[in-house]
């Protein structure tokens, strides 16, 4: 008990810390498998009501609507029709001021809400979305269209997992989306090779945002900070974002956790063949130089340009099949055969961007099954793309690093705290 109260304490203190990002009003919730002692449940209502309190009034609504959703097939006239409105109707509100020309873009299940008073329209409001409304008043003689945006409140959220099998398995159990998962692997891509590196007991630490609106979950919002443990090694990453530059990820000393290239191709393939240059080769049964590695994966999924570059070559190469070569500065090449097609717009000459897709898994050319070879050159000659030393991208400016280095203290100190906290509450429920 006295350990949970600790734990309390701590997430109490971690609330009340100065934020990244200042203007917004965040509450900590921990995600976690262990079910919280009650002092730890009290303390995380309380802070909830405390955030409610400060919340804005919603306006309370002075019109009696009436709801009709969109069907397939729906205009405005056959919407208008079965509210007792006319075609003039319709007119009058296409002809109002303001962004009423959204109205021409109506989909099936969206709700258009109507107030109709004495047979008259006085007010429509076109929903678009959980937070997009268009609100379309009456205003003497004509319509008036103005838009409606509710704004979403970011929650701040910690979670934590030791992967047994895979990270996806760990991710969800810890409670994170599929896609916050593959945001956590994209900040560490560069470092860790998620089909290769990954082992039993490595581990995950993420400080994150969870966007709400009326007290629910509505969508992810960004990964804060993040710890990624690799075979005994431990990798920190810190979001940062400057005017000028936008949104990145550095190391806590201000590196840049984006390297020139990715580590893999391909997210969460198999490694089928790797980098041997005496290998017997499976379909000419000769000793040839396997100068790439390869992944296994289902044909079309899809390849991604490794690096920044410019696109030198994308055709027929002999036993490479369908290859798309690229061409990163004056030092890097990277190459990507067998591919089954070509991404739209992937053509000699043109550029591509780290992440891009470039195109898809193939069996073309000599290969036995589906896969991608990928080889990687340096001036010149091959290296092994799961072993080659990676350069890093741009630090952080000098004039950002004295605000980076004091976010990125508070920000390693909070993921050692939760992790702190988290682990009195494990051995404070062992112990009852």
């Amino acid at each position: 008990m006295a350990a949970a109260a600790c734990s309390a304490v701590m997430i109490l203190a971690l609330t009340l810390l100065p934020s990244p990002d200042a203007t917004a009003t965040k509450t900590v919730r921990l995600k976690t498998n262990i079910a919280p002692q009650e002092p730890l449940v009290e303390l995380a209502e309380e802070l909830v009501e405390e955030q409610l309190a400060e919340a804005p009034a919603e306006p309370i609504a002075t019109y009696q609507w009436q709801d009709e959703k969109v069907r397939n097939g729906d205009t405005l006239s056959h919407i208008f029709k079965r509210v007792g409105l006319n075609s003039k109707d319709v007119y009058d509100v296409m002809s109002g001021d303001g962004d009423v020309a959204l109205l021409k873009k109506i989909h099936p299940g969206q709700t258009m809400r109507f107030a109709i008073e004495e047979q008259q329209l006085v007010a429509l409001e076109y929903v678009m979305s959980r937070t997009d409304s268009l609100l379309i008043e009456r205003e003497g003689d004509h319509y008036s269209a103005d838009m409606q945006i509710k704004e979403l409140v970011p929650y701040t959220s910690y979670a934590e997992g030791t992967i047994d099998s895979s990270l996806f398995l760990a991710a969800q159990k810890a409670g994170l989306s599929e896609g916050m998962t593959m945001e956590l692997a994209n900040i560490f891509g560069w470092d860790v090779d998620f089909v290769l590196d990954i082992r039993q007991g490595d581990s995950f630490r993420v400080i994150y945002q969870e966007m709400h609106l009326d007290g629910e979950k509505v969508k992810d919002g960004e990964i804060l900070a993040a710890q990624f443990t690799n075979q005994g090694e431990t990798f920190t990453a810190i979001r940062y974002e400057s005017a000028d530059r936008g949104a990145s990820y550095f190391t806590p000393e201000g590196d840049s956790m984006r390297k020139a290239f990715l580590r893999s191709p391909i997210s969460f393939a198999r490694i089928s063949s790797h980098f041997n240059l005496s290998r017997k080769h499976p379909v000419l049964h000769t000793i040839r130089a396997h100068k790439g590695t390869d992944y296994a994966a289902s044909r079309g999924t899809p390849i991604k340009a490794t690096g920044d570059g410019k696109v030198i070559f994308a055709g027929v190469k002999g036993g490479y099949g369908k290859v798309v070569i690229l061409q990163h500065g004056q030092k890097y090449r990277t190459l990507y055969a067998h591919m089954n097609n070509y991404a739209k717009g992937v053509r000699s000459g043109a550029r591509v961007r780290q992440g891009q897709t470039i195109g898809y898994v193939g069996s073309t050319g000599l290969a036995t099954g589906p896969h991608l070879h990928y080889e990687f050159y340096v001036n010149g000659a091959v290296r092994n793309p799961v072993t080659v030393k990676l350069p890093h991208a741009e630090p952080i400016p000098k004039q950002d690093k004295d605000a980076f280095l004091a976010i990125a203290q508070q920000m390693v100190g909070q993921l050692s705290t939760y992790a702190a906290a988290m682990e009195s509450e494990k051995v404070a429920n062992l112990g009852q």
